[in-house]
């Protein structure tokens, strides 16, 4: 994908007829830009018309990302670099652009050699045969993650997982970070770099998610079903009629970040936000998703139809395009103030830890 927008912006003629059947391949290729193959029920057709516009997006933004990096190795935050990330970071600056924002960058500098350190350290054998389990688990459709990879990142992957195991023991191995960190490996391509990002990611930005109480993911979910009571009452009253907690609808968006659920792109669109502006951006993708399929959302009658209708809301056709999504997410769950998410935040951390 990266490539087709390099070819874009160098100025190729879209009536080329080369180019023409060039792009005809890229979209019709049962791989993707990430080395993931596509389902056999993929939608080509929406994915080519898509592609079509998006390219001169990509374009368009490499051309303002462009001058920005150039020669800078930190990216300053700002209003600025807010609206460009919100309008997505080009893939050859993605990694570059998480690293600076997270902050991951900054706690790297701050322990330099920490990685290569705790790499050579001897590692618990229990903790490296749950780990290992999951590798053959991990994006097994993926050409960097299967079991013929050519140039596998399995070995990484290993790593990454088994360092910040030893490094964090309050967390350990927690399953969902492995496709996590896979991903972290795709865009990044640095293991060292990856640690980091983990770090930052479940420390500041998603604190108490991977751990064994799992309070910080709970404590959301009920955040979430208040913030459906102000925006979409409807919804929330149906879902308590069915007796259905959010909790079996959005644990996997939670715990995935929304991978492995919508379209790669689409989810890589909605990391940029998370990594420069925190959690907030999970709470808006699950409220804009539920608000437009309110409809099929309130004609379920039972637990299983519910189910299925989130499914289905994830598996649209419209979700590949990332562009239009991410704009309707902004859209749909105005206004949403960070203070707001706090204050629910704090209620709803007192009803969890006291339970049932």
């Amino acid at each position: 994908m990266a490539a087709a927008a390099s070819a874009a912006a160098a100025g190729g003629s879209a009536n080329d007829s080369n180019n023409t059947r060039d792009d005809h391949a890229l979209y019709r290729s049962e791989i993707d830009a990430y080395g993931f193959k596509r389902p056999e029920d993929f939608d080509y057709e929406t994915y080519e018309e898509f592609m079509k516009q998006y390219l001169s997006v990509l374009a368009r933004r490499a051309s303002k990302w462009a001058p920005m990096m150039k020669g800078n190795e930190k990216v300053p935050k700002s209003r600025k670099v807010k609206r460009y990330v919100r309008k997505g970071i080009p893939s050859e600056h993605r990694g570059q652009v998480w690293m600076n924002v997270s902050g991951a960058a900054k706690m790297k500098k701050k322990n330099i050699g920490l990685y290569q350190r705790l790499l050579e350290e001897p590692k618990d054998p229990e903790i490296a045969e749950v780990i290992n389990i999951d590798l053959h688990r991990t994006f097994p459709d993926n050409i960097y993650f299967s079991n013929d990879a050519q140039f596998s990142k399995r070995k990484s992957l290993a790593n990454v997982l088994s360092v910040f195991a030893h490094y964090r023991p309050e967390v350990g191995y927690c399953q969902g970070l492995n496709f996590i960190v896979a991903l972290m490996l795709l865009v990044l391509q640095d293991e060292e770099n990856c640690f980091f990002l983990l770090l930052v990611l479940t420390t500041r930005i998603l604190p108490d998610y991977y751990v064994p109480h799992m309070s910080g993911l709970k404590t959301d979910q009920e955040v979430l079903g208040e913030l459906i009571k102000e925006k979409c009452p409807d919804v929330a009253r149906h879902m308590e009629k069915e007796q259905v907690p959010w909790s079996i609808p959005t644990t996997k968006w939670f715990i995935c970040l929304f991978l492995d659920v919508l379209p790669i792109e689409t989810t890589l669109r909605i990391w940029d936000c998370l990594f420069y502006e925190g959690s907030k951006i999970l709470f808006r993708v699950c409220l804009s998703l539920i608000l437009r399929n309110r409809e099929e959302i309130l004609a379920a009658s039972n637990i299983s139809a519910l189910v299925d209708i989130f499914k289905r809301a994830t598996n649209q056709s419209a979700n590949i395009n990332c562009h239009t999504f991410i704009e309707h997410v902004f859209e749909d769950s105005q206004p949403l103030k960070r203070g707001t998410i706090e204050k629910l935040r704090y209620l709803c951390r007192q009803r969890v830890e006291q339970g049932p």
